[in-house]
């Protein structure tokens, strides 16, 4: 088994993510962080405490960062443009709700912050760990900053970030890099494996509504549950970043664990160096070196997934469930 620590910003594909690792029999996950980024701090580590006591799960929780590391000390920074919700049926539709529409969490988050608990673990670790931080990078980057040796007993960091030719932040940026590209960059550079899984691999490995009825045929909690966030995904999808496949919608986070599960989900993974931009037209983009005589190799970037695998993968871990 793979020893793993989450890190999410919960969130609507963090859940799915969640459920997929906590449920892989390749997967031990050993702590989940929180950060900001879907939603404030406080939400995002109250939606995970909801996820995990509703799943039962003897995880601990570590609550994170609640801004970035340097960016928003200042305003020279360009604005990225806040989505209204989408009305459907009477209702409106966000892509992240504020609460996860779970019972309130009775479990507690640990009194260690995620920062600390990142560099505890890791320098205690018997074995390599690998990270899979699917929000704003803040938490590792503060603990990189803090202790750089806990490189050595990192396995892999798979993070879900980033785009080439596909973003959503803004015309050059995805949101979870945009948020805070010093810590980024610091985990771009850190010397571990880094596997970035940007918006280009996440879009082609879409979820449909024909997945999700197959999520709900399965009939456990996970199955329903990743049913109800993937159909809200897609009808804000749908309304304003509609995909080449009808009714369809990118859950970002999940396709980390998958390829965590399993590489071979991801079907063109290529060796590069990585850039962070991180000031001005261009704050927050994933710069890949495409030149011919490249800045040395730093990490993995992956430009194509398949969406076949993904949904086999994610019935799988649903089905070990509880109803």
């Amino acid at each position: 088994m793979t020893k793993v620590i989450l890190d999410v910003d919960t969130g609507s594909d963090d859940a799915v993510a969640i459920m997929a690792a906590a449920l892989s029999p390749e997967i031990d996950l050993v702590g989940i962080c929180t950060v900001w980024g879907n939603q404030a701090i406080e939400n995002t580590t109250d939606n995970t405490l909801r996820l995990v006591d509703a799943m039962g799960l003897k995880v601990p929780v570590y609550k994170g960062c609640d801004t970035a590391m340097v960016k928003y000390l200042t305003h020279d920074y360009v604005e990225n443009v806040e989505r209204p919700a989408v009305m459907h049926n009477g209702k409106a539709f966000i892509m992240h709700s504020e609460h996860l529409d779970l019972p309130e969490a009775v479990s507690k988050p640990e009194d260690v912050p995620a920062a600390c608990f990142y560099v505890d673990y890791l320098r205690k670790a018997k074995e390599k760990v690998t990270l899979i931080p699917v929000g704003p990078l803040t938490n590792l980057g503060l603990a990189l900053r803090i202790a750089p040796d806990i490189v050595e007993n990192i396995e892999q960091i798979v993070v879900m970030g980033g785009g080439s030719k596909i973003t959503n932040c803004n015309s050059w940026s995805e949101s979870n890099i945009w948020h805070d590209p010093e810590a980024a960059q610091i985990v771009a550079n850190c010397g571990a494996k880094v596997v970035w899984v940007p918006l280009d691999a996440t879009h082609q490995a879409c979820i449909t509504l024909d997945d999700c009825k197959r999520f709900r045929e399965i009939d456990t909690f996970p199955a329903r549950f990743a049913a109800d966030q993937c159909e809200q995904r897609i009808i804000v999808h749908n309304a304003q970043q509609p995909l080449d496949i009808p009714d369809a919608a990118a859950v970002h986070d999940a396709l980390c664990v998958a390829y965590v599960i399993d590489p071979a989900v991801i079907t063109d993974l290529r060796h590069c160096h990585v850039e962070i931009g991180l000031s001005g037209y261009g704050e927050g983009q994933t710069i890949v070196d495409q030149r011919a005589y490249p800045l040395e190799k730093n990490g993995y970037f992956a430009y194509d997934a398949d969406r076949f695998k993904f949904v086999d993968m994610l019935c799988d871990c649903f089905k070990r469930g509880k109803k």
